[in-house]
């Protein structure tokens, strides 16, 4: 589970919460004074179709709907860190190493049949198939380069997201202070909505940028770094199918693939991350 993405989220919200109903006067005989009362000043209707409306609608026309569709996997993806493990696939590698020595390459087609991974499966069966080298390495890369864009796609989804909110929350401004200036004739009674118009037009720029940088943002920091781990995972694959190729020791291989972790990783804390 990615704890420190759902405790940064939490504790962003809880701590705008607490200042949104927080004043803190030092001549008052109460220092810290708390009224709940302050959070429906931050509640508007209007902001919230402006803003939230809006943004949705531009994500919408901006991307194709098998990316729209596939939102709620993503978020299963940013909070799975255990999805990835370099360690896991390093063992996988050695086994198959040790097999093949024994064996030959052809005994590793029961191996790669066992295999959850797509990838894994299919860069096992390019070797047991006897194919070239040259020609299995670009097949494979091909397949990571191919990965990592789709993947970049997905993140670019709300990049855009983040972009967007806040450009509709100056929207929001210049909606209040326009509706502000057409009532400011006095003699009309039209002092009664200054104020409402007022707090449209800053409430809209508070929800953009909340959207922005507690939302949309961190989502698409974590579903890169969720493909940095990918990529790694496969790239560890990668060199270590070629390296059962070509006939490498075993235990070569495996201080060979241990060069992708990190010093704590190789120590035995994992490739998968914190939990």
């Amino acid at each position: 589970m990615n704890i420190t993405y759902i405790v940064g989220v939490l504790v962003a919200i809880v701590v705008m919460l607490f200042g949104m109903i927080t004043k803190i006067d030092f001549n008052a005989a109460q220092v810290l004074q708390i009224n709940f009362k302050n959070l429906i000043n931050f509640f508007d209707a209007a902001s919230i179709l402006i803003v939230i409306g809006c943004t949705f609608a531009v994500v919408v026309a901006s991307f194709p709907a098998k990316i729209l569709a596939a939102m709620p996997k993503h978020f299963g993806i940013l909070l799975n860190t255990k999805k990835f493990d370099p360690t896991y696939y390093i063992d996988q590698l050695v086994d198959l190493a040790q097999t093949a020595r024994k064996n030959g390459l052809l005994s590793l087609e029961e191996k790669a049949n066992e295999q959850s991974d797509p990838f894994f499966k299919q860069a096992i069966m390019l070797i047991v198939d006897a194919n070239d080298p040259d020609k299995v390495r670009a097949i494979l890369d091909n397949d990571i380069e191919c990965m990592s864009a789709r993947h970049e796609d997905t993140a670019g989804m709300y990049d855009k997201a983040s972009s967007v909110a806040p450009a509709f929350g100056m929207v929001g401004t210049l909606v209040g202070l326009i509706n502000m200036l057409k009532s400011m004739s006095l003699d009309g009674g039209g002092a009664s909505s200054l104020g409402a118009d007022m707090g449209t037009a800053l409430i809209t720029t508070l929800y953009g940028c909340i959207l922005a940088h507690v939302l949309f943002g961190p989502i698409a920091t974590n579903l890169r770094t969720r493909d940095e781990e990918e990529v790694l995972c496969k790239q560890i694959i990668v060199e270590g199918i070629m390296s059962i190729q070509s006939g490498e020791n075993p235990k070569f291989l495996k201080e060979k693939l241990l060069t992708y972790m990190s010093q704590k990783q190789r120590d035995g804390d994992g490739g998968g991350g914190e939990e």
